[in-house]
This record gives structure tokens, C-alpha cells and sequence, in this order.
């Protein structure tokens, strides 16, 4: 899963927040550097993607990309499941997303000394992009694909990802819808 539905699965907690919006920039054992709440929020975050790795909804729609996108086909599916996250928005949080979005781009802000530098140079452009409200338009999933083929270090065809959607839409959406209510059977905090 990416950024949104970390958010949503670690809502309303704001250390679980914290700690799963900054958990990939955080290498190795946490505890020596963030309080113990933080890092509960940074081992649920490494737990939701063992889950999402080794879910069979999600290794079969990885399957179907790797031949294409090699070792970014699980970075491509955890992208589009934000998208249909946030285009079914309603269906999982009773807030607007852009009202859920803001808050949690305030959050971020207000405790940004908290975060790792990498995060901290991320952020602004984030909020000022609004990546996570336009994560529910396919052409918001197309310049965060092109933003992030730029960024790696191998051939990742990301930049063809957004086509890649297009055409295998409904069963992306299908498999998202299958498999989002089973992650926050297994998540979300009470």
C-alpha cells in the first residue's frame, strides 16, 4: 500500500499516522530515535506491507506485471490501490478525502522536525501537488509514475504505468475492492 492507505489504516492516531507516513524513509530498528508510540506506528506500517506482499489478491496482480515492470510491478500495484482508495473514497471514510488530506498534510507540517530529512524534502511537494487527493485522477497517478521512473536507479517503465491502469482498469478495481476491506479487517485501529 502507498501513502493514502497507510494514512487511512493508521487514522486517528496521529503517532500511528506519523509513523507510517514516515516508516520508508526509517532504515533498521527505530527505537533509538523515535518515541515508542512513533515507532508502533513505523512496525505497523513494515506489517501492512507484509501483508500487501504476500496477500494472493495482490501477488497474482503482480504477476501479471512483472513480465513488463520487473521488480516495480508491486510499487505499481501499491499505487494504484491509493488511486482506487481514493477514488471510493466514501466508501471507506465518512471525511471528504481532501478534508482527510489537509489534515494530515497539517499534521506532517506541524511535526516536521519529527520527520527523517528524506521526508522532510518530500513533503513540500506533496502539499503543494496535492498528491494524495490527486491520487483518486488517473492523470495524478500518471505524474507521480513519471516523477518516480526520473528518481530510480533502473529501466522501470513507470512512466508507461498510468496506460497500464487504463487498460486493466476494471480488474485492477476489482482486486482493490476484494482485497481493501480484508486489510482493514486486519488494521484498522479500533
Amino acid at each position: 500500500m502507498n501513502f493514502l492507505a497507510h494514512a487511512l489504516l493508521a487514522f486517528p492516531d496521529e503517532e500511528l499516522l506519523i509513523g507510517n507516513f514516515i516508516a520508508d524513509a526509517v532504515k533498521g530498528n527505530p527505537s533509538d530515535r523515535y518515541s515508542p508510540a512513533i515507532v508502533r506506528g513505523i512496525v505497523m506500517h513494515r506489517a501492512i506491507d507484509a501483508y500487501t506482499d504476500n496477500h494472493p489478491i495482490v501477488l497474482h496482480a503482480i504477476q501479471r506485471l512483472r513480465p513488463r515492470y520487473s521488480k516495480y510491478a508491486g510499487v505499481l500495484i501499491d499505487i494504484y490501490f491509493d488511486h482506487f482508495l481514493a477514488k471510493n473514497w466514501s466508501q471507506f471514510h465518512p471525511q471528504p478525502l481532501r478534508e482527510f488530506t489537509q489534515d494530515l498534510y497539517n499534521l506532517m507540517n506541524r511535526r516536521l522536525d519529527q520527520l527523517p530529512a528524506k521526508t522532510q524534502e518530500m513533503l513540500p511537494y506533496m502539499v503543494k501537488y496535492d498528491w494524495l487527493t490527486n491520487y483518486q485522477h488517473v492523470e495524478g497517478i500518471q505524474k507521480v509514475l513519471t516523477g518516480m521512473s526520473k528518481r530510480t536507479k533502473f529501466v522501470s517503465n513507470l512512466e508507461t504505468g498510468a496506460e497500464e491502469l487504463v487498460k486493466n482498469y476494471e480488474t485492477f478495481q476489482d482486486e482493490f475492492l476484494q482485497f481493501f476491506p480484508q486489510i482493514q479487517q486486519q488494521f484498522l485501529t479500533p
